[in-house]
């Protein structure tokens, strides 16, 4: 009965966010209608993901879930590009990075804290994502710290973009080697090598070939309500007076990662902590290391390239999320009142976001 009516409204509110968008309806209720219609396709997509992962494997299954989930990201950020929308496409990238690193991880903890006392993963995953993490603010802060100490023309700027962006790549293809090729036995979950069924564990809701038309299908949809969805972002955000920073960091990061929210959530309550991990922090590392630089790649296809410098207040608020993510993450285990911390400090951000 419950999923027949979650297919009912996502079915609803997409063929009615398509209506809105060709109709040409107000452009205030175009943006209610098309981001509850995310929310819906993102939490589709999150399901149909969880059950490919059911098939794949945990940490297969933790990247595809991160990939798919931030498809809804990608492609909103496409758009944007092609709009010129440099600043909100920033603001977007880092509200998804923290976003990751403190709601969605925060709350995987927080919820699956509660239910088990204590809940451990890889200790080495761990270590290894900190250190990825780290390089991902060494390559966003130096290119800022050059530009503003020194007279950098902007043709330099784009080439210094262009170059950090493709060692980022470089570093995240090397990394899924790494860690899905050489080295996967030695990043595996604590509960892979488990023969038993874990604890409320249940059977995938589909069959393999299903899960994946789904997933397809899912991706589909997500491309089409996220371009509804840009169309009205320049009206949303001069109508109520908000800053391009706080839209794209928080609005446009809560709605394009709402698959991550849902799966990451029910995973951990289901004391699979390592695959929840693996999606809020391999988020985040993805949107780091790739997305963001292939988006630079995108604008320079497109004829206008957008640099890889990030405002101060947007690196002060990923470092500071990194840093409290490292800190929680690295020891392995984790427990409600950690995923409290990272709460406390995503309302922070965002409260400062809001006033800037």
């Amino acid at each position: 009965m419950r999923n027949r009516i979650s297919s009912i409204l996502l079915i609803a509110f997409f063929a009615l966010s398509a209506i809105a968008h060709f109709m040409k309806w107000d452009s205030i209720l175009q943006f209610v209608i098309s981001a509850i219609s995310v929310i819906f396709v993102a939490g589709f997509l999150g399901k149909a993901t969880e059950n490919v992962a059911h098939y794949a494997g945990q940490r297969l299954g933790g990247f595809l879930n991160a990939t798919f989930g931030n498809a809804a990201e990608l492609i909103i950020a496409i758009f944007l590009v092609k709009e010129g929308l440099f600043d909100m496409v920033k603001a977007s990238l880092t509200g998804s990075i923290i976003g990751n690193l403190l709601l969605v991880l925060g709350l995987s903890i927080f919820a699956g804290g509660l239910k088990f006392k204590i809940q451990n993963y890889n200790v080495s995953l761990a270590g290894l994502n900190g250190s990825l993490m780290i390089v991902a603010i060494i390559a966003l802060f130096i290119p800022a710290v050059f530009l503003n100490t020194h007279s950098i023309t902007q043709k330099d700027t784009n080439t210094l973009s262009l170059i950090v962006a493709g060692l980022l790549i470089l570093a995240y293809i090397a990394w899924l080697l790494f860690s899905m090729v050489t080295h996967k036995n030695y990043l595996a979950d604590v509960t892979e090598d488990r023969d038993e069924e874990l604890p409320h564990e249940h059977a995938p809701a589909w069959s393999k070939k299903k899960s994946i038309l789904y997933l397809v299908l899912a991706t589909v949809m997500v491309a089409f309500v996220s371009e509804w969805l840009v169309g009205t972002l320049e009206v949303f955000t001069s109508e109520f007076g908000l800053s391009e920073l706080f839209v794209g960091a928080f609005l446009v990061a809560i709605i394009g990662n709402a698959a991550e929210h849902s799966a990451a959530i029910m995973l951990a309550m289901k004391n699979k902590i390592g695959a929840a991990v693996e999606i809020a922090v391999g988020s985040s590392l993805q949107i780091a290391l790739f997305v963001a630089p292939v988006l630079i790649f995108v604008s320079y296809f497109t004829g206008r390239t957008m640099d890889i410098v990030f405002t101060t207040i947007e690196l002060v608020a990923i470092g500071v999320s990194v840093f409290i993510a490292k800190s929680i993450t690295q020891d392995g285990s984790t427990n409600w009142y950690e995923g409290l911390l990272l709460l406390v400090v995503y309302i922070i951000l965002g409260v400062s976001f809001f006033l800037v």
